[in-house]
């Protein structure tokens, strides 16, 4: 099979647009660790050239090993008896693969045996695997969990754990899920107590449900410490491992993504380690958690975009009725055409997210940098030059500061708005796909139906889609995107799509106008009805700004632009019109229409 990087120019050209080279000068501490590691950049040139080479070996492992044996994976499934889990031939081999070519530590620091690979490329790698197989995904995208050792643990537990993610001795989860606690995440009952015996150590005791990759050999595990209390204030953070007194109970039978064992784990005095501070496991850690596994589901969903869209495709091009390929009937077309333009979108929107969460990552590193390395050069006898080069940078603290603060209102509302958008379309792209390929599509033949199946899990599992919204519109009231926007509107815009500014203008007239309506109607169950239309508008308003810029270098993004912009008016002139509308049918009336 083809390279997924070397056949997809959009995923280069997305790169290319991206200021990468700024981001790799801010993650490498400009270039300070060049001849320390093997492969380790000299200059923004040589990190770019890095990246791309990166990106070329995921893209053959996904062409060459990963997508091959995808459907023997769905067949077979991960398998589950008397407490162990097995994974599918398959999976076990691509693991192997990814493992042999150092992927799996992907964004890890070099010290721990790492790549140390910004977030941005991390998205284009896990798309491209999840393209291959979505349900691998599961294992080699969750690298957050690894990430959030290393930003929250002790060095103790950093030492002993991250060289085992790196090298891919170890796989993780995140047990945060329990019978009784979905997305009310404060419900969470897992207990955790202190042990009388060692004061650094604890024991977990209950049960967790709906578990991805449970078997994993390293958990985060979300547990109450607090006696007495039934909120999130009472939940921390523990790190335990798979042994004595952790006994996966069961496997769940899914509709989709079955080479991921979804496990039911049962906790008796599982010793576990506490990450962090008391307290803080679910207002702090599990969402810092959460956000990094929504950019990774985003990327999964946007690889299933990407191999439903080209099955497809290349299915209207040889399929043919009434003396003609089906790809030359106008409806087909535009279906075809639409399930192009949803499908760019999604990855740009995506890579934009990683963009800006790389960026909160690396200056609120700046913000502590220069403390934290004042204690370490005194503790080694060292001098302050590497310090003041890495503040050189980008000025002083005050300017890390302020510069958090922007990237991180823009990684805080665009990754639920590039999970959102993203797994939503990969349900539509897949369905569409289906009707293209009509009946051959809804037999096993086809890897269309495996698609569909393995799409619907990612507007579900960490953080439904009705979940993304709330956080969209928290993001949207909090002004997260204001100046974004602004700065999207101030500058100038050349060539072709320049035409479509007073729409877009006229656009983000409307959705600001809504935003205030509910802000002064100030009515909640009210603003939560709505909220859809909202991120709707704002999503539209953004997919439109980023078309008009790309359009600017790209003739094929100039052409999907043309068709975009008028569906995109109507849209939000219609969710404008509902939101200033003031009904509140809905809710006056469900009671009595939903009545059991």
């Amino acid at each position: 099979m083809p390279n997924f990087y070397d056949d997809n120019p959009d995923i280069k050209f997305n790169l290319d647009q991206a200021p990468l080279a700024e981001i790799a000068r801010l993650r490498e501490h400009d270039f300070a660790e060049a001849g320390q590691y093997p492969y380790a950049p000299r200059d923004a040139a040589d990190a770019l050239e890095n990246y791309h080479a990166t990106l070329r070996i995921v893209g053959d492992i996904a062409g060459d090993c990963i997508a091959p044996r995808a459907e023997d994976v769905d067949r077979e499934g991960a398998k589950w008896h008397d407490g162990v889990v097995t994974y599918a031939k398959g999976t076990q081999e691509a693991l192997d693969r990814l493992s042999g070519a150092d992927l799996m530590g992907f964004t890890l620091p070099r010290k721990y045996g790492g790549i140390f690979m910004p977030h941005t490329t991390y998205a284009a790698a896990i798309e491209m695997v999840s393209r291959g197989d979505a349900a691998l995904m599961t294992l080699f995208g969750l690298g957050d969990i690894a990430e959030t050792i290393l930003r929250f643990a002790s060095e103790e537990l950093k030492d002993k754990y991250l060289p085992r993610f790196a090298t891919g001795e170890a796989t993780g989860a995140m047990v945060l899920t329990e019978p009784d606690a979905g997305s009310d995440l404060q419900a969470v009952r897992l207990k955790a107590s202190p042990d009388p015996k060692d004061p650094n150590l604890w024991r977990l005791n209950g049960v967790k449900r709906f578990i991805t990759n449970g078997c994993g050999d390293i958990l985060l595990v979300l547990a109450r410490s607090e006696e007495g209390t039934r909120d999130g204030r009472g939940l921390s953070l523990l790190l335990a491992e798979k042994g004595p007194g952790l006994r996966v109970r069961r496997i769940e039978d899914k509709l989709g993504i079955h080479g991921s064992p979804t496990c039911e784990l049962q906790f008796t005095n599982c010793p576990a380690w506490l990450v962090g501070r008391r307290r803080f496991g679910l207002i702090k850690y599990t969402m810092d958690l959460m956000n990094g596994a929504r950019l990774a589901i985003a990327a999964q969903s946007v690889g299933i975009c990407e191999a439903a869209y080209r099955e497809a495709l290349a299915y209207a091009h040889s399929r043919e009725q009434f003396g003609k390929a089906i790809v030359h009937f106008p409806a087909l077309a535009d279906l075809l055409v639409g399930m192009r333009l949803k499908l760019e979108l999604a990855r740009t929107l995506t890579i934009d997210c990683g963009v800006a969460v790389d960026f909160e990552k690396e200056y609120e590193a700046l913000q502590t940098a220069p403390a934290r390395e004042t204690r370490e050069r005194d503790a080694k006898g060292g001098s302050g030059t590497e310090i003041g080069n890495r503040q050189s940078a980008i000025g002083n603290q005050a300017d890390a500061k302020a510069l958090y603060k922007k990237w991180h209102a823009y990684a805080s509302t665009l990754t639920p708005m590039a999970k959102y958008y993203a797994s939503e379309a990969a349900v539509e792209l897949s369905n569409s796909a289906l009707a293209v390929l009509g009946g051959s599509g809804f037999m096993r033949d086809y890897p269309i139906e495996r698609y569909l199946r393995d799409a619907r899990i990612t507007n579900i599992y960490e953080g439904t889609s009705q979940l993304q919204v709330v956080a969209i519109l928290a993001g949207l009231l909090g002004g997260d995107l204001d100046s974004l926007f602004a700065d999207f509107s101030a500058r100038s815009y050349a060539g072709s799509t320049s035409k479509h500014l007073p729409a877009v203008t006229e656009a983000l007239e409307r959705f600001n106008k809504a935003m205030e309506y509910v802000k002064k109607r100030a009515e909640r169950d009210y603003t939560d009805l709505v909220a859809r239309n909202l991120a709707d508008m704002a999503i539209d308003v953004y997919n439109t700004f980023r078309l008009m810029q790309f359009g600017e270098v790209s003739e094929s993004k100039a052409l999907l632009a043309d068709i975009f912009v008028p569906a995109m008016s109507r849209r939000v002139r219609a969710a404008h019109d509902a939101v200033t509308s003031g009904s509140r049918l809905v809710l006056d009336t469900y009671r009595t229409l939903l009545q059991a």
